[in-house]
């Protein structure tokens, strides 16, 4: 009997750290969209699907600004982000590029800006490399590393700090929300539009 309870508590452990996670990921909303209204702390937005969402900002609310910079002054050993797709030939192409603040996470994984995107965050490793259909960067995390095509079109996007003042009538956002219970969605980072600039997504 003994045998059994010490094999069962450390799997019960593993799957209750499981079940958590799992509720964590059911109450985190990624919001793609256009503010349409503010009144004190409450923000109003339609996202790209045409959804009208009201979003509670919290008092501790950080606020950041886009901004565009170059694809050159990216160093090695600078922490990013890309989403991209996959080509038929299985080369990365970059839909985005953009800085990242220490805190997030690093690694490969599926993401939802479009149909099939993944996201790579690391460490640009190396000079960037010039193809004739773009230049390409190596991003390393770890356990990993991915190359990434940056074709002429993609943005590269950084983040400036700002607050609520830029939250403007007619400016884009993105933010993740903490969905309670009751619906209730509350944001407590939120990146905005600034000069023509989206956010990073």
């Amino acid at each position: 009997m003994t045998q059994t309870r010490s094999v069962t508590a450390p799997l019960l452990l593993a799957l209750l750290a499981l079940a958590a996670d799992a509720a964590y990921a059911q109450v985190a909303l990624r919001v793609r969209a256009t503010i349409t209204g503010i009144e004190g702390n409450v923000l109003s937005v339609r996202t790209r699907e045409g959804k009208d969402l009201r979003l509670q900002l919290s008092d501790q609310l950080v606020v950041a600004a886009a901004k565009a910079m170059r694809l050159d002054e990216l160093k090695p050993g600078d922490y990013v982000g890309t989403t991209t797709q996959k080509r038929p030939d299985g080369t990365l192409v970059a839909v985005e590029v953009h800085t990242l603040p220490p805190a997030a996470k690093p690694g490969y994984a599926s993401w939802d800006l479009e149909p099939d995107s993944m996201m790579t965050n690391g460490n640009v490793a190396g000079a960037l490399a010039q193809s004739s259909d773009g230049r390409r960067i190596t991003i390393e995390y770890q356990g990993g590393a991915q190359t990434v095509l940056v074709p002429a079109t993609a943005p590269i996007v950084t983040n400036t700090p700002a607050d609520r003042t830029a939250l403007k009538v007619g400016e884009y956002i993105f933010t993740t929300a903490a969905v309670a219970a009751d619906g209730t969605l509350t944001v407590q980072r939120i990146t905005v539009s600034r000069d023509g600039v989206k956010p990073p997504q």
